[in-house]
């Protein structure tokens, strides 16, 4: 499954909280998009991806990616390796290796609620 955030979702997605901080928010991006689409993915086996492109947004807030991607571990509950294994973050404009690279950091760097 695909993922395009500038096509499916938005430009410029920023903020954490839906709809507190606006519409494009990384929580509803999380629920609305990620989560659904990696439960399928997990159901479905070992060889399907969830295959985000983030080409063609503008810019990324960090709150919204921390909330999205890091959110997939504190939230939702998935480990880290489900993400490595399902989970693809793909561009191809040079300029978004550095949104490419928080998000991995994001994940590595988040943890389930219940543990500190």
């Amino acid at each position: 499954m695909m993922i395009r955030i500038a096509e499916d979702f938005s430009k410029y997605p920023m903020g954490r909280y839906f709809p507190k901080d606006g519409d494009f928010a990384g929580e509803r991006f999380r629920k609305e998009f990620l989560k659904p689409a990696l439960e399928e993915a997990i159901k479905l086996g070992t060889d399907k991806k969830v295959t985000v492109d983030l080409d063609g947004v503008r810019t990324f807030g960090s709150s919204f990616l921390e909330e999205a991607f890091g959110g997939l571990v504190r939230e939702e509950s998935f480990t880290k390796a489900q993400l490595k294994g399902f989970l693809q973050i793909v561009y191809t404009q040079p300029e978004l290796e550095f949104y490419a690279q928080a998000i991995a950091e994001y994940i590595s760097k988040a943890n389930h609620k219940n543990k500190v």
